[in-house]
């Protein structure tokens, strides 16, 4: 697990509070809600820093974007205006004080020299509260934007291999070096400074398939999962944590994100949630972000409550009531 350097107080993802929470998509259009209600989230700065400071005020430990390029369309145009995150991680690390802030970096259309140079960046201005997640690749659309090659499923995650490992050497290698790999060839290949953090910056992974979380118990200092109750959950994290332990002989920690509605009562909870998802939600837009996510709702037992969590959130874990439930 990334750690770093003794004596360094501003790394809350790794203190012993065994309850760490978050902040996800608050640089994007409509956040992880794909719906058309007035005053929704919008990619605006003046927005951006006043929910980010008092997040960071009230003592989240992290800040996560999602990476995108490109929205989903329909009438709520999702995520059709977004913030590039290294950049936008950089601000906020100037404005913040103890939450860690991340960037995420598409494989794809980094380089891991400049991703390499631009997590260190983020990290001596945050003071060593910087961490990257890496995205294999998922997005046609968006990839094909670049002129980058989609690839198969494993050639994906080989390449993100490949890639992770010229990353941490670029950060961590005392001498230049040389890489002549199946995806990039590097020559003297270089970075300095070095990072805050030892002996890197903490890198976060989220995949599903058998692969995916393969790679994320071999490289990932935390893990992201999807899930739907608890004791699905739990068996989950419990073979991700076996394969960390047995095979790669490390820790990781595990995030899940969820939709939280909160109001003084229950009924003005549900109430507000029926207004956003099924008065003001955005199906078409939905129908196409889990087209391209890959999400067949034909296999599901309810494909229309599949869809309705997916306006909601993005699918994930659903938090309703008042402050006390």
């Amino acid at each position: 697990m990334a750690t770093v350097v003794e004596g360094l107080s501003s790394t809350p993802l790794f203190t012993e509070n065994k309850l760490k929470l978050g902040l996800f998509g608050a640089n994007l259009r409509r956040g992880l809600t794909i719906t058309t209600a007035e005053n929704s989230y919008d990619t605006r700065w003046d927005l951006t820093e006043k929910l980010v400071r008092q997040a960071d005020g009230m003592g989240l430990e992290l800040i996560i974007p999602v990476g995108r390029w490109k929205g989903f369309g329909g009438p709520s145009d999702f995520h059709g205006s977004s913030y590039e995150t290294f950049t936008w991680a950089a601000g906020l690390a100037s404005i913040t004080e103890r939450s860690m802030v991340v960037a995420t970096c598409h494989v794809p259309v980094f380089h891991p020299l400049v991703a390499a140079k631009m997590s260190t960046t983020v990290d001596h201005i945050s003071n060593g509260r910087f961490g990257l997640n890496i995205v294999a690749g998922w997005n046609r659309p968006e990839l094909e934007m670049f002129g980058a090659e989609f690839g198969a499923h494993e050639t994906r995650y080989a390449k993100a291999q490949e890639w992770t490992e010229a990353v941490r050497r670029l950060w961590t290698a005392d001498e230049e070096f040389d890489l002549d790999g199946d995806f990039y060839t590097l020559k003297a290949a270089w970075s300095r400074p070095k990072p805050i953090q030892q002996p890197h910056p903490a890198i976060l992974f989220a995949g599903g398939s058998p692969t995916g979380r393969r790679f994320a118990a071999q490289y990932a200092d935390i893990a992201f999962v999807v899930w739907d109750d608890l004791e699905t959950a739990k068996g989950y994290i419990d073979e991700l944590r076996r394969i960390a332990r047995e095979e790669f002989n490390r820790e990781i920690l595990v995030f899940a994100y969820s939709l939280v509605v909160c109001r003084p009562t229950e009924k003005e909870a549900r109430q507000y949630y029926d207004y956003c998802v099924f008065e003001k939600g955005d199906w078409k837009g939905g129908q196409t972000y889990a087209d391209i996510v890959g999400m067949n709702t034909k296999l599901w037992d309810n494909p229309e409550k599949m869809k309705e969590k997916i306006i909601a959130g993005l699918a994930g874990y659903q938090m309703i009531g008042t402050p006390d439930m």
